[in-house]
This record gives structure tokens, sequence and C-alpha cells, in this order.
């Protein structure tokens, strides 16, 4: 026995319930009795078959479950000439810029990193490996569009070894999706299941081909959370609604499948979180909610059409939900409205709260994003707004989303501080535009600094950032500013409307207390 495990056995042993009544814990049974209870199993021997019911069981489980899953998933390599930057080269993971490409890296895995040699190109020819699942009998291969980006060669190797070639049926960048076909029939298929259903908690089992040699590997987890934005997103009109899993995921898992309990397809391995490069125990999968609609557009039309509004979005919160005169915190918040668009012609102003889409409750921004971005251009829809606390209905047309942006450093001579928000800011003169690239009809105040541990960093803001409301009134200079944070009451949240980075959004800022000044 390992020092390990007789360290596990002396702590056990200090504990007052007996191994046999753990054994019967875990067949769901709790028995009490005052009498002595006698261990019935000696340590150091097996555990009888009714002991080890329930684990083997679900070891059966899970093995049938992975044999019926694991045929219809695939490895695909990837030959493509195209040159990379690291915002290019797929969300498989990322790394803060201070990492280096760490050395040795096994053949297929050095794609995911975004460090690709001098001057941060990549050779003319690039490998790349990565994974996918098979959604019809015939050849019908979903994967990540990341996985296939400027292919001029797929191969697929399939579960009984074969090695085929694939050919880009089509791609769609704003989900990150793509599907490929083989020339095969009576292909071993998954069948989808319905992500809008799964709950924290819930099993789930990862495919994939990690480091790319690896290949057909299962992990098993557990549901994380649902409905997760993307913290790298790159455009903030790409629709959220990411599961996060525990289920390990690494470098060549991309385009995988990720199954439930029944063994269907729930959602596609994307991406992970991670400062190493490896699996920290957050991983992101598209829900079939998006993957379905995208696959089924892709195979019949070749391309995607998406549904575009024109507005950046928020979360009701608790602590934002009383600006706007709401009963309870749910809704997304307009935050901004791109001139000339589907909402703008619709009459969608900031600071509207969408509570209902075609009559359907919409619960936060992220849930609103994924039903837009699957809408048709052209469809006609009926959004239910509130309006400094009154409900109403605007009827819109639905536009078309394209890849260009379609979206609506400070002079310190006039600059004003705000000790209770820990920043400075200044007035929006025509260098100050030109410097942060702005658009001529955004007015507010630019931010100069912002304090280290101060309530404005809390709340995300950096220099560079522009306000342009308080407490939902628009400002026109940094005096507005402060006097605006000077007459808030103590204590009380401050709402303010920041643009930052070519998107607008409301953040909620707690004030340092006087006594906190100093």
């Amino acid at each position: 026995m390992s020092t390990a495990t007789n360290s596990l056995v002396a702590r056990a042993s200090k504990l007052s319930v007996p191994a046999g009544v753990v054994a019967t814990l875990a067949l769901g049974t709790i028995l009490i009795h005052h009498s002595q209870v006698h261990a019935a199993v000696v340590p150091g021997s097996p555990l009888d078959d009714h002991s080890v019911a329930a684990l083997t069981s679900l070891d059966q489980a899970m093995e049938a479950l992975a044999a019926r899953v694991t045929p219809a998933v695939v490895n695909v390599a990837v030959t493509s000439r195209e040159e990379r930057s690291e915002e290019h080269g797929g969300p498989e993971e990322r790394r803060g810029p201070e990492e280096e490409l760490p050395p040795n890296l096994p053949p297929g895995l050095r794609q995911f990193f975004g460090q690709m040699g001098p001057g941060n190109r990549a050779p003319e020819v690039e490998h790349g490996i990565g994974s996918g699942v098979i959604i019809s009998p015939e050849g019908y291969i979903l994967t990540n569009n990341h996985v296939v980006q400027g292919a001029v060669q797929v191969k697929v190797t399939l579960h009984d070894r074969r090695l085929l070639n694939a050919k880009v049926v089509g791609v769609d960048k704003l989900t990150d999706l793509a599907v490929i076909k083989v020339d095969a029939r009576d292909l071993p298929s998954i069948a989808w299941g319905d992500s809008t259903h799964l709950q924290p908690g819930q099993t789930v089992l990862a495919f994939g081909s990690p480091f790319g040699y690896l290949q057909f590997s299962v992990t098993r987890g557990i549901i994380s959370a649902v409905d997760r934005p993307s913290p790298f997103a790159d455009d903030p009109r790409k629709p959220g609604g990411f599961i996060q899993t525990d289920a390990a995921i690494n470098p060549g898992n991309s385009g995988g499948p990720l199954v439930d309990a029944r063994g269907e397809l729930v959602g596609i391995n994307t991406f992970i979180a991670t400062n190493n490069g490896a699996f920290q125990g957050a991983g992101f999968a598209i829900p079939t909610q998006i993957a379905r609609a995208t696959a089924e557009q892709l195979i019949q039309h070749g391309k995607v059409d998406h549904g575009y509004l024109g507005i950046s979005m928020n979360d009701v919160t608790p602590d934002n939900a009383h600006f706007f005169s709401l009963p309870e915190a749910s809704g997304a918040i307009v935050a901004q409205v791109t001139p000339d668009s589907p909402a703008a012609r619709g009459g969608v102003k900031t600071g509207d709260v969408i509570a209902q889409l075609n009559g359907e409750k919409i619960t936060n921004g992220s849930s609103l994003q994924v039903q837009v971005s699957q809408l048709r251009p052209g469809s006609r829809i009926a959004l239910g707004l509130i309006r400094d606390g009154k409900p109403l209905t605007v009827n819109l047309t639905v536009g078309e989303y394209h890849g260009s942006a379609e979206r609506a450093s400070a002079d310190p001579e006039q600059a004003s501080q705000s000790g209770k928000l820990g920043l400075a800011v200044a007035d929006l003169t025509p260098g100050t535009r030109q410097q942060l690239e702005l658009p001529p009809n955004l007015h507010g105040v630019a931010v100069q600094s912002v304090r280290p541990a101060s309530p404005a960093e809390d709340a995300g803001l950096q220099p560079g950032d522009v306000i342009l409301e308080l407490d939902r009134r628009p400002l026109s200079s940094a005096s507005d500013f402060v006097s605006g944070v000077h007459q808030s009451p103590a204590g009380k949240p401050i709402l303010l409307l920041v643009w930052s980075k070519g998107n607008a959004s409301y953040r909620t800022v707690r004030p340092d207390s006087p006594e906190q000044n100093g």
C-alpha cells in the first residue's frame, strides 16, 4: 500500500462511521442503530458485489454510453496556407501576452498557441489537429470553424481507422462552427439533444482527440454552468450562451461532441479558460440550440444568415434594476443603439429594457443575443420593452449581420478628479476624439486614469473609456460628471453608461465612503 493510500486509510479509521455503513450509504439507504455497528468488510480485502453494486452500475452505464457515442467521433487533420495572428489561431486556449510558447510541444498542439514564431506570423504551410462529430449517416461532420480555417486539405480519421478526404461544406465565423463532408454512407451518427434543458450538476461526457494524437478519448464531468458569455469574444455581437463544463477539454478536442447521459449531442467543445495552455477545469461548448440551426443552414445553403438588431446589451441585475424602475432583476438593458440600424428604425432607445421577444420572456442579454442570431434576416418581430417603468411593444424587421463593424487618452489639462470613484475624467476635445477614434455622435467624458483597487477599477473602467451617462443622465463635460458624483447620496451605487472598445455597457459603481477617501 502506498504512502498516500496509507494516509487516507489512517484518516478514515478516525471517523466514527464504520465501513459497512459507508457502503450502505453508497446504495442510497441510511440505517441508524443505537447498538454497536460492526464493519462488514475486512480492511485490505475487496468489497463484495452487493457493496459496490451502485458504483459498478454507474461504470456500466458510462461504458455503454461511451461505446454508443465514440463511433460517431472523428479526428480532423488540416493542412492550411494562411498567415494567422494570435487572434485567428482559434479560441482553443488563451494565454496572457507575457507567456512564451512552451518548448517541446507534441505534434498538433503548437497551432493552438498564439505565438507563431518571428513577427507572430505562421509558416506558409500549417498542420492542425481537431475533432468532429458525424451528424448524419451520409457523411456530414460538425466541427469548429477555427479547426478548418484556411484549409486546403482536410483528412478525417474514423473510429474504424479509415482515413478519408473531406471537403468543407460551409463555415460560420460568428458561431465558430463548420460542416465538412466525407464520401461515405451508412456512417454511425449521433442524435441531437436539447441544450435548453441542461442544468448545472448534470453529468456530461466530452469526446475528441486531445493534443491531436490521443484519438477517441472520453472524459466525464458535470455541467458547471449554462448560458455563459464568451470571455474572449472579439465582437460583442457574437452569441454567447456557452455551456461550461469540468469534463476535461484540451487542445485537439475542438469540434468534438459534448453529450448528456442519454448519449445525445448537447454541445460542441470549443475552448478552455486557462493560464498555462492546459485544462484547468473550465471548458466551454457551443450549445446545440445554436449548433443544430447553424449546421442545418450550412448543409442546405453553404452559409448562415444571422439576424441583427444593432444594439449592445447588459443584463438586468439586483444592483441596476431600480435605476430602470423594474419590479424584478430580469431582462436585457439596451446600452447602445447603432444609428440607422433595425433597432433604431423600430424606435428602440438607449435605456430601454427588453423583457420579451415575440411574447417569450427574456431573462438576460445572452439569451436575447442567442435568439436574435438565429432569426432570419427580414423576419418581423415584436419586442416587449419597459421604458421608464412603463411597458410598450415595438415591431421591427430583423436586419442581416455582416462581418464588418456595424456598431454604433485624454487631455490632462482638462481632467477632473472624482475621489469617491477613484478615477480622473476629461472633456472630449477634438484631439481626444482622434486619439480614441471616437464616432462624431458620441458625447461624454473620457477616463484619463483609474486608481488601483478603487471602485472604478472594480467596475472594470480603464483609461480610454468614455462615460456617456451618470445615473441615466447624459454627460457633456468633466465638471458635469464630478458634480453628479458629488451630488449622489452617500453609500448609494452609481450607474454609469460606459463606451469601451467600440461597445457601450452599463456599469454599477459603489463609491468609497468618506473614511476610505481620507
